[in-house]
């Protein structure tokens, strides 16, 4: 069996029974693809039945010549759940990465946001323009319901609860939550809606995505990574912001003033609070705080 048939095999599995997002199959698939790639180039003629751990060993240290220990480590890990795809469905009877090793790294602890520079990061958007009222809504929301920015740009008009005070999500694998939305950020999202939004030309299909760009689609993962992205530059903050750091920023400040890791673990939709527990990074003088403030022997 070829290489690329077996991977479109292995992309429809990630979507219809993973239930993946297409971002996440793209992903997976780069890894594989890398592989096919690093074959051809050296005339390796081997299908992915036949395969074995040597030369798939020497395709790891080839490429770890030009990536770091972690892009190393998601690599093997890609990999590993493509080879495990093809030993579950009787294509081969042993995973030929099982035996590799995946280099040690240590937690990776993304930048976080004091209340300060959020503050500052929305007080240097220009209001007097349509986007500007849209993309102080994007910051407050991303930021008050610690969203994903899939999560954000997929956000739908049918998903707003506000008379019961939540959002309904959805996360990844297509598994739906619920997140308690503060009538500060229910605010913002309707000023937007009723006197920005109403203005915009919607394009068929997208009458119920929340946040719209000019043409009346709904915003791409790219645009609100560039939204952010300037905002920071005309903030004049030097710390490397994404998306995901007002999420971050959201579970950290949720902690520090009392919030239950369970309950943060349930916002934030993940399926294990091992996971939960990486985005909680505290400083010393936090858990100096709160050693003298709790512990019965002070």
């Amino acid at each position: 069996m070829k290489w690329n048939p077996i991977l479109q095999n292995y992309q429809y599995y990630l979507k219809i029974e993973k239930g993946l997002s297409i971002n996440t199959i793209d992903s997976y698939s780069r890894d594989i693809k890398k592989l096919i790639k690093y074959l051809e180039e050296n005339e390796i003629t081997i299908s992915p039945i036949a395969i074995k751990q040597d030369e798939i060993q020497e395709f790891i240290y080839t490429t770890s010549k030009l990536i770091n220990a972690r892009s190393q480590a998601r690599l093997i890990s890609g990999l590993r759940n493509f080879f495990n795809y093809l030993v579950f469905e009787e294509y081969r009877k042993e995973n030929p990465i099982d035996l590799i090793e995946t280099p040690k790294i240590g937690r990776k602890l993304p930048d976080t946001l004091a209340i300060e520079e959020i503050d500052l990061l929305v007080s240097v958007i220009d209001l007097s323009e349509p986007q500007g009222e849209r993309n102080r809504t994007i910051l407050e929301t991303l930021y008050s319901c610690g969203l994903r920015v899939s999560e954000l740009i997929n956000l739908k008009i049918s998903n707003l609860f506000f008379d019961e005070g939540f959002i309904q999500v959805i996360g990844k694998g297509n598994k739906q939550r619920f997140v308690p939305i503060n009538i500060h950020t229910q605010k913002f999202i309707l000023l937007y809606i009723n006197n920005i939004r109403t203005h915009i030309t919607i394009s068929k299909g997208f009458e119920d995505y929340v946040f719209l760009n000019r043409r009346g689609k709904n915003l791409t993962r790219v645009m609100i990574f560039t939204i952010i992205k300037n905002l920071t530059v005309k903030a004049g903050i030097k710390k490397k912001i994404s998306p995901h750091t007002f999420r971050h920023s959201f579970a950290t400040h949720l902690l520090e003033r009392g919030a239950d890791l369970r309950a943060i673990q349930q916002m934030l939709g993940h399926e294990s609070i091992t996971t939960t527990e990486i985005y909680m990074h505290l400083d010393k003088s936090f858990l100096k705080q709160v050693m003298n403030s709790y512990h019965p022997r002070k």
